[in-house]
């Protein structure tokens, strides 16, 4: 890597994109449905307990079936997972990252473009529209 003024450029622009998305009205709400979601007794309580369950469950995991309760822990294991996941502070969390999670897809994939159509962009979500092919960046698609 040459260091250079047109790196030093390069990393200002960063800065003020940066600052930009610190400002958002989306990035704020990420940040505050995050604290909401740590500062409940009920989400810590549940993830407690999802993380026991996750324990119990991967140190009978390896003998599978033939472990003796196997079923009923990965079911319990579900069930912890599962009163996580629909916890409407951990619900409203998920949906603010992804949303924040987008913007930055979206950064990058105008950075990616901008610079060559050929550059491969991960975006973190699946569904996410990378022009006229998935985001493999690959030639395996017909154009």
């Amino acid at each position: 890597m040459i260091i250079n003024d047109q790196l030093f450029a390069l990393e200002d622009q960063c800065e003020k994109i940066v600052e930009k998305l610190c400002q958002s009205q989306t990035y704020k709400h990420y940040c505050e449905t995050k604290q909401v979601m740590y500062e409940c007794p009920e989400v810590s309580q549940l993830q407690t307990d999802f993380l026991k369950n996750k324990e119990a469950f991967e140190r009978i995991a390896d003998y599978g079936f033939h472990a003796p309760g196997y079923r009923e822990t990965q079911r319990t294991l579900r069930k912890s997972k599962r009163a996580l996941d629909i916890n409407e502070q951990v619900a409203a969390f998920r949906v603010a990252e992804t949303q924040l999670q987008d913007i930055l897809d979206m950064i990058s994939l105008t950075v990616a473009k901008t610079v060559s159509e050929e550059i491969k962009v991960d975006a973190g979500n699946p569904f996410f529209i990378t022009g006229g092919h998935s985001g493999c960046g690959g030639s395996c698609h017909a154009s």
